[in-house]
C-alpha cells in the first residue's frame, strides 16, 4: 500500500513549457520490497519525489491512454466504458491546455479541455477533463492539474469552464470546489453506464481575467 502526502508546490518556474512543480512525499510499507531491516522502521519508508506539470506531447500518449483507462475502471469518471484511440481523442480535445503530470518519465495524470459547442457566442466555453493515475491519487495532482489547465484556459481565452462529474465522485467534487468551480445543478438520470441511470453534477468556473468587461 502507497500513501502519498503534498509537501510543498512551486508554481510557474518556466511558464513556457512547465505550469507547476509539485514535491510529493510517499511513505511505503515493507511489502513493498524496499525495507532496509533497521527495527525502528516501522515497515515505512519515505523517498521525495518531483511532479512537474507540462504540455503535453506525443510520446505521452501511451501513458495517458493507460491513466485514462484507470478511471473508466473506477465507473465514476466518464461515461466511456473503453478508452479511445488517438485519433478520437484528439478531434474531442482543444490543441491548447493538453497537460501531463510528470514523475520522472511517468505520466501521474493529465488534464485537457473540450470544445462545448461549435457557435461562436459559446467560444470561450470548454468542458475540463482531468484524470489521476491510481497510484498518485490523493497526493494533490490533481488540484495542480486543474490549476495549471485553468492558467492555460485563460492565456487562451477561454472565460468558461465547465465540468460534468458524477455525485458519487467526491474527490472530483472537492477538488472543482476547490478550484473556484460552483454548482450549477444536478442533472438527473442523463445517461446510462453499464445498464444503470445516472446523474451528473454540472460545475463551473467563469474567469475574472478573460470576458471581464
Amino acid at each position: 500500500m502507497i500513501h502519498i502526502r503534498l509537501c510543498e508546490c512551486e508554481r510557474s518556474l518556466h511558464p513556457r513549457n512547465t505550469y507547476v512543480k509539485t514535491y510529493l512525499k510517499y511513505s511505503e510499507g515493507a511489502a513493498g520490497g524496499r525495507c532496509s531491516g533497521k527495527e525502528s522502521c516501522h515497515g515505512r519508508h519515505e523517498k521525495r519525489m518531483r511532479l512537474m506539470v507540462e504540455k503535453m506531447l506525443p510520446r505521452h500518449w501511451p501513458q495517458l491512454r493507460a491513466v485514462y483507462l484507470e478511471g473508466v475502471e473506477t465507473g465514476h469518471a466518464t461515461f466511456e466504458t473503453e478508452a479511445p484511440g488517438w485519433a478520437r481523442w484528439d478531434a474531442a480535445h482543444l490543441p491548447f491546455a493538453r497537460l501531463v503530470a510528470l514523475d520522472g518519465e511517468r505520466v501521474a495524470g493529465w488534464a485537457a479541455l473540450g470544445r462545448v459547442s461549435a457557435r461562436e457566442v459559446y467560444a470561450g466555453v470548454a468542458e475540463v477533463s482531468v484524470y489521476v493515475g491510481r497510484e498518485f491519487r490523493g497526493a494533490g495532482a490533481g488540484r495542480s492539474l486543474l490549476a495549471a489547465l485553468v492558467e492555460a484556459s485563460e492565456q487562451n481565452g477561454v472565460w468558461t469552464l465547465q465540468a460534468s462529474v458524477f455525485p458519487e465522485n467526491a474527490a472530483s467534487m472537492a477538488l472543482h470546489r476547490a478550484c473556484g468551480f460552483r454548482e450549477v445543478g444536478r442533472r438527473e438520470r442523463i445517461g446510462r453506464l453499464r445498464g444503470r441511470w445516472r446523474d451528473t453534477i454540472l460545475l463551473e468556473r467563469r474567469s475574472r481575467l478573460v470576458g471581464a468587461d
